[in-house]
């Protein structure tokens, strides 16, 4: 079991599997570094160091009741990537953790980052403005902040037996193990931290964060997505982020990490394999 200890007193959990270039993965809400298992022990078996943590407030990390915003989480991962002295890393984002590196590469440059991957990622913006028209509008996210408060366990069954694995389209077959994996791990999260975290992954602008992205980036993104649309984020994104490859699952829900694991881990190590120090 590995923490680091933030400045703050934060006890940071995090999984260092393998050698080579390290690449680090940041997860979604309200998961936490058991959701990147498959891509962990793959690009860990193909000559990468590869690391996970749990964000503040998920998973095996302390249960804030501060910080549960991007900054914060920005500053926790610089942390432990300078405590690890981490270089010429891979940073690798699923759904609210692209918004954390984005925010991270913003914040702090890319002195020690090679690459960057936002897959099923949040950014540029969720939220629908007045300069943000395609936007989802603020009773999408009321409505899951409504369903956290009242029963977030049921919030949580919900969104494994629906939109997030896209297992309310027709022919779909996500397994329970898969489903119940992601109901465990979201209640292990600490309820105010993934309560506050609803606004952290839906209203925080990282457009200004993206165009700062200066090294070559992936993003990947399914046409089905329900949680994050494909038009909202991964499209989006790659618009704003010069020189930025883009891969479409067609059909693939936003769960891709489970459910296309295997075509996603072959795209990140040829995209890892590309760059040559």
């Amino acid at each position: 079991m590995s923490y680091i200890k933030t400045p703050d007193g934060t006890d940071i959990f995090y999984k260092d599997w393998g050698t080579g270039r390290p690449v680090v993965l940041s997860h979604g809400w309200p998961l936490n570094s058991d959701s990147w298992e498959s891509q962990q022990l793959f690009l860990a078996s193909h000559g990468y160091r590869v690391i996970a943590h749990d964000r503040r407030g998920h998973g095996r990390s302390t249960q804030t009741w501060h910080g549960n915003e991007m900054d914060t989480y920005a500053a926790d991962l610089a942390f432990l990537i300078d405590s690890l002295d981490l270089r010429d890393a891979t940073l690798i984002g699923f759904s609210t953790g692209g918004g954390e590196i984005s925010r991270y590469i913003g914040n702090y440059g890319t002195a020690r980052v090679a690459q960057a991957v936002l897959v099923s990622a949040v950014p540029p913006l969720m939220l629908q403005t007045d300069d943000n028209p395609g936007g989802l509008p603020l009773s999408v996210f009321d409505g899951i902040r409504e369903g956290s408060l009242k029963d977030r366990s049921q919030l949580y069954r919900d969104f494994a037996d629906g939109p997030f694995f896209g297992n309310n389209r027709p022919g779909a077959n996500v397994s329970q193990g898969m489903r119940d994996a992601f109901w465990l791990q979201g209640m292990a999260a600490g309820h105010r931290n993934t309560y506050e975290c609803i606004a952290a992954f839906s209203a925080t602008d990282f457009r200004d964060d993206l165009a700062k992205f200066d090294i070559p980036t992936l993003v990947v993104h399914g046409d089905d997505d329900q949680v994050v649309p494909f038009e909202v984020g991964g499209k989006a994104s790659a618009a704003l982020v010069k020189g930025a490859e883009l891969i479409v699952y067609p059909g693939a829900p936003h769960g891709i990490t489970d459910t296309h694991k295997d075509q996603l881990n072959s795209d990140l190590l040829a995209f890892l394999n590309s760059y040559a120090a």
